[in-house]
Order: structure tokens, then sequence, then C-alpha cells
């Protein structure tokens, strides 16, 4: 990769040593950062194969723009999900359309292999030192003397193919090729290809696409043929149609290929190296020229697109035009964010995971703003606007995204409508899409998620009323939510509801999308809605077992079946000590639940003995997705320091700038975006919220433009990999000891000026007062007063009785200790140290209501309606006196909600 150019820094208080804080940022610029990106980066497994999609990123490396529709790239003969396998040195072809760091294979279209001769052939040798890749670039001389060149515009790009002398120039183009089963047809013209391939079956789903194509050369062919399934050159013929099964074994990553088997033996793709020979559908032709330029356009909607689209974007661009012109769009977006000092190793890492990160979602309409829907209608963006399609939405909700927010708003509420649009034509939002169609890959309800948190970061100029109105829709549909039915009527997925792949983590997934909605339903002035939403975003409760504290997977009886913290049954691509953090809305809550941070400190700290454990372990696995807000969660618990320790470590360790340099799926940019957001030492750990959990920076200056007027700077002179404990921080220019930054901060822009050192300041941040916010259902502050009800008398405890499974009854107003309740901040209610408690955790009517230890369950959650209900939320039943009984002593109950004076309560 050229490194000719040169970094330029412009920065005024970065000094070699610490000498504290400065009063206000320097601004940073950086020339061409696409210099330090190497899109090999992935190729090549970089850790264990933990069977979840592989053991390296599985990105690859070719010609693509940001965001682009054309994915132009090199595929091996042993798969790798991007198509390519650093380790192996043939090339099988060069196809049109790409997914990065996925782990299951789609695309792979149209392959395109230059040869010499009068035969096609199955793959060709090369040499890693005959191969250069940059942005929007990619070269490679094979050992037979054929060099492929490749360059990008976002629908469109051009190869230039240079032959050896006095030797045969020809060219195969397979329609009906993909990584999945596929067909096509391909028609020849003088020194055109035209066609159309079909495609789909991503992670063995039955999502179908088609994608139109063009290609001019600028030689006309001096000899044509097509060739099909036989292998065999028929120069007689100008068309062929056919079609091919694919290579590449499936991984059941659906709910309905999941939900009867166990997880952990769930079948892992492996390298293929066969069907590199057959043909299905391509055209064979020849050149009487060393050098061929093909210009290619690609369209979902139509061959005229496709046409339109090249001509559009290349016009009568040269080869080397077109790449200049690409790296510049890269360099456009890769600069906003510049750093100053740090190593070249770091700035490796930082720009190759930005890259990584805004590969995807894919500009998916054509220059014209035509697309075809969900429906399979073709539609038309309004002028100006784009369509996006391609999202990994259980792994890009976390978040990618948020950093596509940050750093291009405006792409972001195409990317957010585009999502809208989906769940406007296929009728809900789907977890993974490709191209046009759902695919209900993995689970949880990430697009509710990745629209909502666009939108709190400032992506706003899109139909968000719609989206919402969507979301609460698709929470209850099947299609959006296997279980909703039973998530609703028990405020969790029970163990056993069919269609549902991993009950546990399918609850925990609900509740955070539960939570995004409260919070876009608040942004939108949607109170019923907000509330609702929000109290639902609590259900991970109803998974809390309080004998031992994790979250764990649960009967429709109430009762928890055998547990282990290592076990997978009842997760996805993960374990009980995993998902048991999977509360980044609430921390504080289930901070509390645990014993507080004394007990919680430890458990992390025995949880981050390994940081990619895989599932098998109960300690940390950063290859994948469910634990990467793990790192941050020292910060809500008065020791941020530890989260600035952890995220070093996993950012210098887990994260290389070799090709091995993932270990696990990149998952089209959402592991490139954790890394990305743990160099700049900040997190957007609580789903469709704005603010961000603070680490500490990794360069000495940081400057974020958000292409919006809006730019954030982060100093911290002496920051390296080993200087990074926060000493002192101001926040625009003001001291602050808050290991986080409000939502205002990220809208309006400001400065975070850091001093650090190499030993842990344990003091700073670590008040109960500094840590981030959660997110909880209960008044602050807490409210504390009687609880009337029936005949003017009061809710006590039997004698001020405090042990365990003491009556809470219905007594003459006294103004004792026993009738003092306290409504707390988790939407519990507390009277003498403890909590007002359904027995058993029971449903039916007539279930007692105790006095009990605080436990951080639902059984002791109350929501106070209005008219004067209290409503316990796991049973959706009401705090009742049995048969309106007004005699002092009457034992409360749960029961149907009635809105009768027996369920009326008058609260502090």
């Amino acid at each position: 990769m050229s490194r000719s150019r040169v970094l330029t820094v412009v920065l005024a208080c970065v000094a070699a040593l610490a000498v504290g804080p400065p009063t206000s940022a320097a601004a940073v610029t950086i020339d061409d950062p696409a210099q330090y990106v190497n899109p090999l980066v992935g190729t090549k497994p970089g850790g264990p194969d933990f069977g979840h999609g592989g053991g390296g990123g599985n990105t690859f490396p070719g010609a693509v723009a940001p965001f682009g529709m054309l994915q132009w790239s090199p595929d091996t003969v042993t798969h790798q999900h991007g198509g390519y396998h650093y380790d192996d040195n043939r090339i099988k072809g060069f196809s049109l359309t790409h997914l990065s760091g996925p782990g299951c294979s789609d695309f792979g279209n149209v392959p395109f292999m230059p040869t010499l001769g009068s035969s096609p052939v199955g793959y060709s040798t090369f040499s890693h030192a005959n191969e250069s890749t940059s942005p929007g670039y990619y070269s490679v001389a094979f050992d037979n003397g054929v060099r492929t060149e490749l360059t990008s515009a976002p629908r469109s790009g051009i190869a230039r193919f240079t032959y050896p002398a006095g030797q045969r120039a020809s060219l195969s183009v397979d329609a009906a090729k993909a990584f999945n089963a596929a067909g096509g047809t391909i028609t020849v013209g003088t020194n055109t290809l035209s066609g159309y391939t079909d495609g789909g079956g991503f992670c063995g789903a039955g999502n179908r696409y088609r994608l139109y194509f063009t290609v001019v050369f600028d030689q006309s062919f001096a000899t044509t043929g097509v060739v099909g399934a036989d292998g065999r050159v028929d120069e007689t013929r100008r068309s062929i149609t056919g079609e091919s099964r694919g290579a590449v074994p499936t991984s059941p990553k659906t709910a309905a290929q999941q939900s009867d088997v166990d997880t952990k033996k769930a079948p892992a793709p492996e390298a293929t190296t066969g069907d590199v020979a057959p043909f299905a559908a391509a055209a064979f032709v020849s050149f009487n020229a060393t050098t061929v330029t093909a210009r290619v356009g690609i369209s979902f909607v139509s061959l005229d697109g496709a046409r339109a689209n090249a001509t559009a974007e290349l016009g009568s661009k040269s080869f080397d035009q077109a790449r200049t012109d690409d790296r510049a769009a890269w360099n456009g977006i890769l600069g906003r964010i510049a750093v100053g000092g740090g190593t070249d190793t770091q700035r490796r890492v930082l720009y190759t995971n930005l890259y990584h990160a805004l590969l995807h979602p894919n500009v998916f309409s054509d220059l014209d703003g035509r697309y075809v829907g969900f429906d399979g209608q073709v539609h038309t963006v309004a002028a100006g606007r784009a369509q996006y399609a391609n999202f990994s939405g259980w792994d890009v909700y976390r978040s990618q995204t948020q950093l596509i927010a940050l750093l291009a708003p405006d792409r972001a509420a195409d990317i957010a409508q585009s999502a809208v649009n989906q769940a406007a034509q296929g009728g809900y939002y789907d977890r993974w899409t490709v191209a046009n169609g759902g695919t209900g890959v993995m689970n949880g309800d990430p697009l509710a998620i990745i629209v909502a948190s666009m939108y709190a970061f400032g992506a706003k100029n899109f139909d968000a009323a719609d989206g919402l109105r969507r979301m609460v829709a698709g929470s209850h549909d099947a299609r959006e939510r296997p279980g909703y039915a039973q998530y609703d009527a028990y405020g969790y997925v029970p163990v056993g509801t069919g269609n549902v792949w991993g009950t546990a983590s399918t609850t925990l997934e609900y509740v955070s999308a539960d939570f995004a909605v409260s919070q876009l339903a608040q942004r939108l002035g949607d109170t019923a809605n907000h509330e609702l939403y929000l109290r639902r975003a609590q259900n991970w409760r109803n998974l809390f077992e309080s004998g031992n504290r994790y979250l764990q997977p649960r009967n429709t009886d109430t009762t928890f079946p055998s547990f282990s913290p290592t076990q997978q049954n009842e997760y996805v691509e993960g374990n009980a000590a995993h998902y048991t953090w999977l509360v980044p809305h609430n921390y504080r809550g289930l901070f509390d639940a645990m014993g507080g941070n004394a007990a919680v400190l430890p458990r992390l700290d025995t949880f981050f003995t390994e940081l990619n454990a895989g599932p098998d372990k109960p300690y940390a696995y950063l290859g994948n997705e469910p634990t990467l807000n793990t790192p941050w969660a020292y910060a809500y618990a008065g020791a941020p320091y530890k989260t600035q320790d952890v995220v070093r470590r996993a950012l210098t360790s887990v994260f290389k700038a070799t090709p091995d340099g993932y270990v696990g799926n990149d998952d089209l940019g959402q592991m490139a975006s954790w890394a990305v957001w743990a160099a700049l030492g900040l997190y957007p750990q609580t789903p469709g919220r704005a603010e961000l959990v603070l680490a500490s920076p990794q360069f000495p200056a940081i400057t974020i433009s958000r292409g919006n007027g809006v730019t954030i700077e982060i100093t911290a002179p002496n920051a390296s990999d080993t200087v990074k404990y926060v000493q002192g921080l101001t926040v625009n220019g003001a001291a602050s000891s808050r290991p986080w930054v409000p939502e205002s901060f990220v809208t309006s822009g400001g400065t975070l000026a850091f001093t650090l050192g190499s030993s842990p300041n344990t003091g700073w941040g670590s008040a109960p007062s500094d840590a981030p916010p959660s997110f909880d259902v209960g008044p602050v502050p807490a409210r504390t007063g009687a609880i009337g009800g029936l005949a003017s008398k009061c809710v006590d405890v039997n004698q001020g009785a405090t042990a365990n499974g003491t009556a809470i009854q219905l007594y003459d107003c006294n103004s004792s200790a026993g009738q003092t309740w306290t409504l707390a901040s988790d939407g519990s209610v507390r009277a003498l140290g403890k909590c007002v408690d359904v027995a058993g955790s029971g449903r039916a009517d007539g279930t007692r209501i105790q006095l009990w230890d605080c436990n951080g369950t639902g059984a002791q959650q109350w929501w106070p309606k209005a008219g004067g209900a209290l409503v316990n939320p796991p049973s959706g039943k009401c705090l009742d006196v049995p048969n309106s009984n007004t005699a002092n002593g009457t034992q409360l109950q749960l029961y149907t909600c009635n809105n009768t004076g027996a369920q009326t309560w008058r609260l502090p």
C-alpha cells in the first residue's frame, strides 16, 4: 500500500510530556488518511473459530466507494464469507458484490476472470508480493503475467486488465455464479456485455434479489462465445442463461432454524475448495490488445439503470481519474476523524477500522432515485436522498450505526428512512436484510434501535413518527418479534416458546429495543408509549434469579430450570455469563440487584480474566457482539479507571493492522466501529440515546468533524498505549469528574481535555453522582409517605415485622414505620428496609402480597397508573383488597385489574 503521501498535523498543544490539561483543544487536520488503511485486514483468521462464523474478520480487499453499491473484489478458491482468504494463492474471479465481515455468505455475483488462451480457467495463482490494495483500488498480477486493476464509484467501476504481449488476451464473465445458488443471463455485443443475475440465500434464508449489470470495453472483441456448465466455449452463440447451485455451506442463524437445536452444536461454516471449474452462464471473449479497460454499471432496478449509473458516475473518466476520485471520497469521510500524534501502527488500526465501519449499509437506489422495495415494486426516493440496503441489524445496532450518525448525520437520516421504508413496504422491521429482502437472521428487534439511535445522534431528517408507529406495531408482530405474545404476557420469553432462538437472549434483546422505542416516543411527544415501553424495558428483572444473581432462562410457570453460567442453551452466540451484562440502559438497576458496586466490581474483574474466551467460558468474548458493552460497565460501578484499562488492552491486543487483525467476524463494520470508539475513548452505551461513556483517548489530539458544522476536539497530550488512566478532565473548559458526556455535547460539539497518566487514579469518577445515567422507572428523587386505600385506611406491614413473608395488609393509618412507604427509583415500594413482593412471583388471582428482601426481581415492580391502580408489570395484575374487605389485617392480594375502589391507591 502506498505511503507516498505525508501526514500533516496542525497541533499547538501536543507535547511529549504531560504538563497538565490545556485550556482549550487545538484543531487537528490530516492529509490523506487513506494511506493508513489496509483493506486486507480481516482476510486471515486472527483467533479461534468458536463456531460463530469463523475466527477471521471475513472482510474483502477489493475496490469500493464509501457505502458503495459496487464492491468489486477478488474471490479465492478457499472461501471466507467476504470471499477472500489471505492464505490461499488462488483467485477464481473478481465479483461485483460483497458483504464485509458477515457470519454467512451472500453476493459474490458476476465474477470476471481474465486469462490467457482460448479456454476459460477455474482459477489463477498469485503472490501477495504482486498485490496492492487501498481505499478504492485493488491490483494483482497473476503468476501467468495477467494483471487486474479495479477501481470504483458508488454504483459503477472500472477494471483495467493488462496481458503479456504475444498471447491471446481473454476474459470470462459469468452471470449465473455467486457464493450461493444463483441464476442469470448474459448477452454479448460488439464491445459490450449485459445481463442480470438472481441471487440470495443468506444464512440459508429465502431472500432473493436481481442485479443488473452492463459492461463497456474500450476494445472491440476479437472473438466471442459463451460457456455453460459443460465448460466448453460455444463461439456460435451471443447469449446464455444458466443456474449454479452455489458452493458455500450455510449456517443456521434464523429463529426457525435454531429454535429446536442446541446453539452450541450449530454447524459452523468451513472453508471450501470445491466448485472452481464449472461455469453456469458465462461470456468468454478475447481482445487484440495488451491493455483492456472495462467500464461497469450495476443496478437492482434495470439494465437502463445500470447504464445510466455508469454514464453519470464515470462519464469519460480514465481509470486513473476514477481511482483518484474514489480515494478523494474516502479521504473526505475518513478525515472526519483527524488525529495528531500517535504511532503509525495506531493510525493504521484506527483508519483501517474506520474504513471497514463505513462500507455498509450500501447505497441501493439508482442515481435517478429508483429502487426495488421489499414489496417487489419500484419506488423513488425524494431528490437528493438515497435508499440504503444490507442491514446487519443484530450486530451494527450496538455502535456502528451510531458512528455513522456521529460522522455523517445526513447520510444516517437516509439510512434511517431506508429502514422505515423497508418496514413500510415489507410490513415489519426485519432483523437482517440483504438487498430488498429480509432474512430473519439472528434475533431481537435491532432495526428499531438503529432508527431510534440515529435520531438521538441528530439524524432527524426522516419520517421518525412513521418509524415509531411501525416499531410499536412490530413489537406485536411475530415476523418482527418471534415469541412476542409470550413476551407480552409474561414479561419474558419462556423456555420452550416455538420459533425463538435463545429465549433468554431474545428477552434481553427485546428489552433493549423497548428502551429505544421509549426514547424515540419521548422525543416525539408520545408520552403514553414512552411510559409503556420504558416499563417494558425493565423486563430484564423477570429473568433475574436473586439467588445466584444471573439473568437466566425461565419457565412458563415462573420457575427457573437448572442453570450454569457457561450454558449456551437459550442464549445466542454466547452464554449466561455474557448475557447477564446485557442491560446497557440500566446498569444501576442491574448492579443494585447484584448486590451493589462492591459485589459487581469483583464479578467484572473475573469476567475480564480473558478478553476473547469464546462461548465455553464465563469470561469476556470480545470477538463477538454480546459482550462489547461490558468494558464500559466499570464506569457505572465507580471504577472508570478499570474501563480505561480494559478498553485500551482490548484495543491493542484484539485488533491489529495486519491481515489477521480481527479475532472474529467484522459483521458489516460492527467490530471495526468498536475499535474506532475505543481509540476515541468514547462509547454509545445506551440504545436509543446519544450520551457517550468515556474511557481515554489513544491519541494526543483528535478532531471529530460531524459534517454539519459541529466539531468535537479532544486533547490528551501524552496519550499512548500505556498512558491511559485519566487523572483529570475538563469539558468545554470546566473541570469534570464524570466519565461520560451528555447528549447535548454530541449534538452541539465541544472540547474534552484529558490529563492522563500511567497509573490509575482510583478516585476520579468514583462518586455515585459521577456515574453515567441509568434509566429506571421509579421517581427521582424517591418519594416517601403513606399509601392510602379503602375506608381511608393504609397499606401496612403486619405488626411492623421485618421477617420475609410478613403480610402486607390494610390497617388503620397510624404513621408508623410499617406504614411509611418509599416509592424507590427502581420501581419498587419499600418499608422497613424491605420491599412489597408478590409471593412466589405468582400470577394467579389471590396471590398473597408480602414483605421480602429487596432483590431486583419483577415480583417487586409496581407501576402507578392513572386512576390510582398499582400494577405488577410481569403479571399485569393489580394490588387489591380481597372482596373490598376493610377490616384491619386484611392481607392484600394480586388480582385482575378491574378499576374498583379495592384497587385505587393514594400514593406519596
